[in-house]
């Protein structure tokens, strides 16, 4: 009875000051003023508009990282490899997906900066509009996906959008382009883990054959390989390895 109290009070106190904002068009505090005016024009109501568009894109920014970037592979294919060694949980998550940061920086770092020349900067300096700047900013996102982008899965989405047959890539619109991109570097990832796969799995067969040839049946394989299966990781270099193949994949 307590807390529901405590809510209807807080309530009701939400609902006076809510009144008296709408009475009145200014609201002040201790150091601050906020002042409420309505749109007297087209282009004030066009520039909120924009601004909510803005907040929009910014709150969806994380997703487009994940997706239109190169993250989506390097973050599968470090978790698929902690799971053919057979540690899921060593190196840990936040590991996994700090290093995947760092290297999607790195490895889209060309990208970033065609889109500062051609977009941000000159959208700063007032020599071109919001539109032109983000048409600009898209070029090289769009090249990027392009070259890692399978014609299979894009005539796929082609087909499901109902688009006509494009005569050249820049009439493939992104809507179409964004999801091929995204099942492509999933076939991509998942090819890549396979052949991670192989050298773990042929030690786990090795070590299940020479446990069951001695009767040794109630130990687990995995706790005797997963020495040996560390040991090979280190000796050939495995992280070395990894992060080259990983970063000349999208070159």
């Amino acid at each position: 009875m307590k807390r529901r109290s405590l809510i209807i009070l807080f309530v009701l106190g939400a609902t006076v000051l809510l009144s008296g904002c709408v009475g009145d068009s200014q609201f002040s505090a201790p150091g601050v003023t906020l002042t409420l005016e309505p749109a007297t024009s087209p282009q004030q109501m066009s520039s909120g508009v924009q601004l909510l568009v803005l907040l929009t894109v910014l709150s969806l920014a994380p997703s487009i990282l994940i997706l239109a970037t190169s993250f989506t592979r390097i973050v599968i294919v470090l978790s698929m490899l902690r799971n053919a060694i057979g540690t899921p949980t060593i190196p840990p998550n936040q590991v996994v997906i700090g290093l995947s940061l760092v290297l999607t920086f790195f490895i889209m770092n060309p990208v970033y900066n065609q889109i500062d020349q051609q977009a941000i900067q000159p959208y700063l300096k007032q020599e071109i509009d919001q539109k032109t700047a983000f048409q600009r900013g898209m070029e090289p996102l769009r090249e990027f996906m392009f070259k890692q982008t399978r014609e299979k899965d894009l005539q796929l989405f082609l087909e499901i959008n109902g688009s006509p047959q494009p005569n050249s890539l820049e009439e493939i619109p992104t809507a179409v382009l964004l999801p091929a991109f995204v099942i492509s570097e999933l076939r991509t990832a998942f090819t890549m883990g396979f052949v991670l796969y192989i050298p773990f799995l042929v030690i786990d067969m090795v070590v299940s054959s020479i446990l069951l040839s001695m009767g040794m049946m109630m130990l687990p394989p995995s706790l005797v390989s997963l020495p040996f299966k560390l040991l090979l990781f280190v000796m050939v270099d495995g992280w070395y390895l990894i992060t080259r193949s990983l970063t000349l994949s999208f070159m």
